[in-house]
């Protein structure tokens, strides 16, 4: 379980990128992050993490306290960022076994592990190349394929289809939904209004980093009394008005 409670982060001193979130996140869920840019999403991914420290507030992480006991902390999660940026004169394969080196993996499970998951991403056949003849989507499938080397109790991810083609996509959804399935947290940020509509458990929303929506999306249709899409929904709550759409 990821808990957080009454964490506040300003850049500047003066106005909050976050303001006071709260929030419990389950084991056994898909959980989205959702809000306009700008809205806090990713400085609270990066504060869950332990990449920015909060100005107040605490987040703990199955009891483990990001601040206060952050390698332990950082071992009950996987975080795949926003940008594919990994180490360019390594061989995909070295990155790997680096990763898994880094999380204890025995040899037999990282084998079993880095043979699975290449392959369903596709990228297997790659792994002696080079990475910086990786492209921005491949680069993005090997970190998808490094984060979940050690099946991390938490899988934090930040924009996390960015780059994949369609195949990759799906493998990623379906990992996601087995993950959760096997009792684990997966936690992510998107801006595919679509894919979260189909794949969250539950969801939230927050617009100029505060909560303006947590629960289900049978709970959001509740609220607004209405069979309506994520994103015409969405589009209320960050106050865009009944008229706007994506372009």
């Amino acid at each position: 379980m990821i808990e957080i409670r009454n964490v506040s982060k300003s850049y500047d001193g003066v106005t909050n990128a976050v303001s006071d979130l709260t929030l419990d996140i389950w084991d056994g869920e898909i959980f989205g992050f959702l809000g306009p840019n700008g809205a806090g999403k990713t400085t609270t991914l990066k504060m869950i993490t332990g990449l920015l420290s909060p100005d107040s507030g605490s987040i703990t992480i199955n009891g483990r306290d990001i601040e206060r006991d952050s390698i332990n902390a950082k071992r009950e999660f996987a975080f795949v960022p926003d940008h594919a940026d990994v180490f360019p004169r390594l061989k995909g394969v070295e990155y790997l076994r680096f990763i898994a080196d880094i999380y204890d993996v025995d040899e037999p499970t990282r084998v079993q592990r880095i043979e699975e998951l290449t392959t369903r991403f596709g990228i297997r056949d790659v792994l002696n190349d080079m990475i910086k003849s990786y492209s921005h989507g491949m680069r993005q499938k090997l970190i998808l394929t490094g984060a979940l080397l050690h099946n991390p109790n938490a899988w934090i991810l930040d924009e996390p289809m960015t780059g994949l083609d369609p195949e990759s996509s799906f493998q990623l959804k379906q990992l996601m939904r087995e993950h959760a399935d096997a009792g684990k947290i997966v936690l992510f940020s998107t801006h595919v209004l679509d894919v979260a509509e189909k794949v969250c458990d539950r969801l939230i929303v927050i617009d100029e980093g505060q909560i303006v929506f947590t629960g289900t999306i049978g709970e959001l249709k509740d609220r607004y009394q209405e069979d309506a899409s994520l994103e015409s929904m969405f589009l209320k709550l960050v106050g865009k008005g009944d008229d706007r759409v994506f372009e």
